[in-house]
């Protein structure tokens, strides 16, 4: 008996672990595997307190509220301050990218397992619970779920936006459907943000074994169990999931990336976008933007400790402190909504930070992701060679996987707006790769071409995964505004404002700024967005390619081509 027992326990244990998830999933899923996002949390307990549904918009932000739980007769007090629930899955393979001189290159990328209708439309796949717990081919579920991803085409039938439901269809669509940058990840701060990733394998290095993480670059972790740095906490093998989890603390720009080989998985290609943003976007309609950040003021997680409520002591590592004067500046809707086809109707102004003075409001985003890739060591990645480390060098410079033309989408690329080409929308432009199966898929569908109706501000959301480059952007005819640096409002303790006015800004790997492009003044016509570095502007061997995108400024809504 005692030598059975070390042999049956093993399998009987197994046998539990193999059983138990299918039967849980089946009274979620109806018997499916469909990974799902929580409808409810102790920071977001559902609409009979918060007063909204967490699960399907955010709430309006008038400062904490207390409210306390019994456990086993134990008084548990909670401070909420709204936001959402939100998830997003996403696929850790391979996949092919087209350059604007057509080269076809193999990367190691992530690809959407969710909200891919939003994706291929340059939008993030970032979900509410309510989009998200359904089947990604749903033909019932909404084309517009929020306001945030507002409706492309009204008329498609088939909604692509909630999640993949099946083992079999993630390691089929998973496959060669990586993107460059990785999905976008967006969302608001009080969030909490759960993000799948399922390792689905390499169809073309069936030979590697490797695994991958999720890394939150810069981003405030409470602990390392969820940081996706492999010495510290775990990592994903093939043919597994698992879901990280996050709490949206500070807005701010950040980025994501796979931290197995760094060097090697950053440079073939597993770098995405990730911006949270503030409270502030929350706040009513002509409610004072001042007061509000004031009332965060009273919540210990973000207490800048700046003399009220007798604190004394200065925070110097406070993300948001109070400006030095009070100008008035309320919330108020924004006056391009409903102009700008971008913008629904009765949006409220954006803005970066929880400034209190309206000093980083904005428009519309534009999140950019600088990277410059070596095709030596893409081809000998692909070709069951080791790759060469000591010899990288970039010979292509991306912004959100494209160089130009391929940045703004030209008429006779796979990525132009002419008729007949293989652009989906044109809005994205996104850029066409056949894969092995004959299927094209839309590998790098951010858009880096920047519009602007005059008088618009845009906020470029710039990030550098580069390793083996500096980074420099310039503009011409429009002055860059940095108002932020690595996720932190640029103002000092005594709450003065320290943006930078400039025409280039330089970024090094694991860098992200906030720069806002105001066309108030500017005249009409198209604008460069570029990098003075002349090698940098090349396409490997040819020229006038590269770190280059435009900037159109139209004088009308009606005038532009979004």
């Amino acid at each position: 008996m005692r030598k059975l027992f070390p042999v049956c326990l093993p399998i009987l244990l197994v046998c539990l672990a193999t059983t138990v998830p299918a039967q849980s999933n089946k009274a979620q899923g109806g018997g499916s595997f469909m990974v799902q996002c929580p409808t409810s949390t102790v920071w977001h307990p559902g609409s009979s307190v918060l007063g909204y549904d967490p699960t399907q918009q955010e709430g309006s932000y008038t400062g904490p509220k207390t409210v306390t739980e019994t456990v086993n007769g134990v008084s548990l007090p909670y401070t909420l301050n709204g936001g959402a629930i939100k998830c997003q899955e996403i696929s850790g393979g391979d996949g092919f990218m087209t350059e604007a001189d057509g080269n076809q290159t193999f990367m190691f990328s992530f690809g959407p397992l969710s909200g891919m209708d939003a994706i291929k439309h340059g939008q993030p796949g970032t979900q509410f619970a309510s989009v998200f717990n359904n089947h990604y081919n749903s033909p019932t579920l909404p084309s517009s779920p929020n306001s945030r991803n507002p409706t492309y085409d009204p008329s498609r039938p088939v909604s692509l936006n909630g999640a993949v439901a099946d083992p079999a269809a993630i390691m089929t669509i998973g496959v060669l459907n990586g993107n460059l940058p990785m999905p976008l990840a967006a969302f608001d701060e009080d969030d909490e943000f759960f993000l799948t990733l399922s390792n689905v394998g390499m169809i073309m290095r069936p030979d590697l074994f490797e695994q991958h993480t999720v890394h939150f670059h810069g981003y405030p972790n409470a602990s390392s169990f969820y940081d996706g740095v492999p010495d510290a906490t775990w990592a994903i093998n093939i043919g597994g999931s698992a879901t990280y989890y996050y709490m949206a603390p500070d807005a701010g720009t950040y980025f994501y990336h796979c931290h197995i080989t760094p060097p090697e998985h950053l440079q073939m290609g597993m770098v995405g976008q990730l911006y949270v943003r503030p409270r502030q976007n929350r706040v009513p309609v002509g409610t004072s933007l001042y007061s509000s950040l004031e009332l965060q003021q009273t919540d210990l997680r973000t207490a800048c400790n700046t003399g009220l409520a007798g604190q004394t002591a200065k925070d110097i590592l406070c993300s948001t402190p109070l400006p030095g004067v009070n100008n008035g500046a309320i919330q108020q809707v924004d006056p391009f909504a409903g102009v700008d086809p971008r913008i629904p109707a009765g949006t409220p102004y954006k803005y970066a930070y929880n400034d209190g003075d309206a000093s980083t409001r904005y428009d519309i985003d534009v999140p950019i992701q600088i990277h410059g890739f070596d095709p030596n060591f893409h081809f000998v990645g692909m070709t069951f060679n080791p790759e060469g480390f000591a010899d990288m060098k970039d010979k292509y410079f991306l912004l959100n996987g494209r160089s130009y033309p391929d940045t703004v989408g030209v008429p006779g690329y796979a990525g132009g707006p002419s008729a007949g080409s293989s652009n989906p929308d044109s809005a994205s432009r996104a850029i066409g790769t056949e894969d092995s199966d004959g299927l094209t898929r839309y590998s790098q569908p951010l858009p880096s071409l920047i519009t602007l109706i005059q008088g618009e501000r845009a906020l470029l959301r710039l990030s550098d995964l580069d390793v083996t480059e500096y980074q420099t952007l310039a503009s011409l005819g429009i002055p860059m505004q940095l108002v932020g640096f690595q996720a932190k409002l640029l103002r000092d303790q005594a709450g003065n404002n320290l943006p930078i006015v400039t025409n280039s800004v330089t970024l090094g790997g694991g860098e992200s700024l906030d720069v806002i492009l105001d066309s108030t003044g500017v005249a009409p016509g198209t604008y460069f967005l570029y990098t003075p570095n002349l090698d940098h502007l090349s396409n490997d061997a040819e020229n006038f390619g590269g770190l280059m995108t435009e900037v159109q400024v139209c004088a009308s809504a009606s005038a532009c081509t979004f």
